[in-house]
């Protein structure tokens, strides 16, 4: 398995996932279900856009909502360590092809806007607006109380493709799931980089699409509270998979998808994974616990449904090893 070693010294420093820009059809829909339910605080609100942070965070915004003609995803972004380090990674994408561009985005400092070699549209930045923490102040708690940004999971058409980029980058590898034939191949890869599972999963499929947006709650009891608001404020057939365990990362979960298809994840109580020497954790792709601790298959919907990036070309996947599907 060409699994790579942990670059311990990359080209420039990522620190963690940090946004995600959708493109949504309705953003009063889209605000009555990320802020009236799920419990997002509104940053900043215009006629076009709507600014959302959890309570734990004090950057600016976490989740961005333009309104758009389609469901579209326009870039993920993530925090690097210093405006030292855009310049070092503008450098290194430049030496390897890749575009480089500085769009002026609100509430954000110098922004540099790439993509990956499979087409992923990344944006680096260091600087963000701050906004108040609201961790302590418990009577805003609402919904799924909902504390942080965790990761992001996307589908790749070349899982080893995506997992050599990243780690070039610095990005770890702590749990895979390999394919079952005697020369096992990669099906999917967790990596991280702030040390617990991972800010950045890829899944074997046509792609490169976003699967889902991790957001972190406190307990799984946030969780079970959620799925009980969900089923009684019309937004039963919003929740698609779970609640559950995970096998990988062993983490608590539930699966929903918004007003316009996008997918978030509920999630909590996966592990610590900041040793460098820590050997990555391997599945075998028809392993029943992998999915699911409980051994509860996920739905069809949830291999072949996701989001598009906005004007990226899509690709057929390089294997076409299945996972076990729920009937």
């Amino acid at each position: 398995m060409p699994i790579r070693k942990p670059v311990l010294d990359p080209p420039f420093n990522v620190v963690r996932a940090s946004h995600v820009a959708f493109g949504v059809r309705d953003l009063s829909a889209s605000r009555a279900f990320y802020v009236d339910c799920l419990g997002y605080l509104v940053t900043e609100e215009s006629a076009d856009a709507l600014y959302l942070r959890a309570l734990e965070e004090r950057n600016h915004h976490s989740i961005v909502l333009h309104r758009s003609e389609a469901p579209v995803v326009h870039a993920l972004g993530f925090k690097l360590a210093s405006e030292e380090d855009l310049d070092r990674a503008a450098s290194w994408l430049t030496r390897k092809g890749l575009p480089v561009s500085y769009p002026n985005l609100p509430f954000q400092g110098r922004t540099l806007r790439t993509a990956d070699p499979l087409g992923l549209p990344l944006d680096f930045y260091f600087h963000m607006d701050q906004a108040e923490c609201m961790l302590r102040r418990y009577a805003a708690y609402a919904g799924a109380r909902i504390q942080r940004i965790d990761h992001v999971n996307c589908f790749t058409p070349d899982v080893q493709a995506s997992h050599d980029f990243y780690n070039e980058i610095g990005f770890k590898l702590t749990e895979c799931t390999e394919t079952d034939d005697p020369a096992p191949r990669l099906w999917a890869v967790w990596l991280s980089r702030k040390g617990n599972v991972h800010d950045l999963a890829f899944t074997n499929g046509r792609g490169p699409r976003l699967h889902h947006i991790g957001v972190w709650t406190a307990s799984a009891l946030d969780i079970i509270h959620i799925c009980d608001v969900m089923a009684t404020s019309g937004y039963l057939a919003n929740m698609e998979r779970g609640p559950g365990r995970h096998g990988i990362s062993n983490a608590f979960f539930l699966y929903t998808r918004d007003p316009d298809g996008h997918r978030v994840e509920l999630f909590t109580s996966d592990y610590l994974a900041v040793d460098p020497d820590l050997e990555p954790i391997r599945w075998t792709l028809r392993d029943p616990q992998r999915q699911t601790l409980w051994g509860q298959p996920a739905p069809k919907s949830w291999f072949e449904q996701g989001s598009l990036f906005a004007g990226v070309e899509l690709r057929e996947p390089a294997l076409a090893a299945q996972p076990i599907v729920a009937p």
